[in-house]
């Protein structure tokens, strides 16, 4: 593989303690990681695949799809967080509590990122993995965070247990996210009630598959858009 000297935009200094902890799992024997390519930093690099871990918004890995999935395979790597443990301490690090989070997340949550990134899910070269994950979330009372956490900072994300991965690959892979029992045609309202989930997830759901061409637009019911399965 030909690398270049431009400067990389991503480097292990910054790097989180959930990252670090699912790019040591990930990694096998003659990977090499943190490898400078095209102005960017690939986490691990296993022969001529790169494999991407994203613990945040899908918008900043567009560019780096659109300029590395012609040329490499890309394995992005997404954790989905199953269960979570909050850990409160004090500015200087000294633990006050532990509790655990209500939140429970499910595969197709996936699809509050997806939404950003329709045009590269029936690539040839990109295959992207779920990691269903317990992690445990450090919180510090330093007057730093936003007016909603009143003040306390997210200072850290680590993982704890990795209980499955999904691998998703080209557009049939997603056809699990339509269950059987929808309606055909069917509205974001009957796949939010299939999926039992809120409606804004399932409006995601649906935007994505459908720039995907995975689903169609074919009509309205009142003033519902009625979609239909073409794959």
């Amino acid at each position: 593989m030909q690398n270049n000297n431009s400067k990389p935009k991503i480097g292990t200094l910054s790097e989180k303690s959930l990252h670090a902890g699912i790019k040591k799992h990930l990694t096998q024997p003659g990977d090499q990681v943190e490898v400078p390519h095209s102005g960017f930093v690939i986490d691990i690099v296993r022969n001529q695949q790169f494999i991407e871990i994203q613990t945040g918004n899908f918008t900043a890995m567009k560019r780096k799809l659109k300029k590395l999935l012609p040329h490499h395979p890309i394995q992005l790597v997404y954790p989905l967080i199953v269960r979570r443990w909050i850990v409160r301490q004090t500015a200087t690090g000294e633990t006050i509590k532990r509790r655990k989070s209500p939140l429970h997340g499910r595969p197709h949550d996936i699809f509050r990122e997806l939404v950003y990134i329709p045009h590269f899910l029936d690539h040839p070269n990109l295959t992207i993995t779920l990691l269903l994950i317990d992690e445990e979330q450090i919180l510090r009372d330093d007057g730093q965070g936003s007016w909603r956490r009143r003040g306390w900072s997210l200072h850290d994300r680590q993982l704890l247990t990795i209980h499955e991965q999904i691998h998703l690959h080209r557009l049939p892979a997603y056809r699990r996210f339509l269950p059987d029992s929808l309606p055909s045609p069917f509205t974001t309202k009957d796949l939010s009630t299939t999926l039992k989930c809120r409606r804004d997830l399932a409006q995601k759901i649906a935007y994505t598959l459908k720039k995907a061409e995975l689903i169609a637009h074919t009509g309205k019911q009142g003033r519902a858009n009625l979609y239909t399965i073409m794959i």
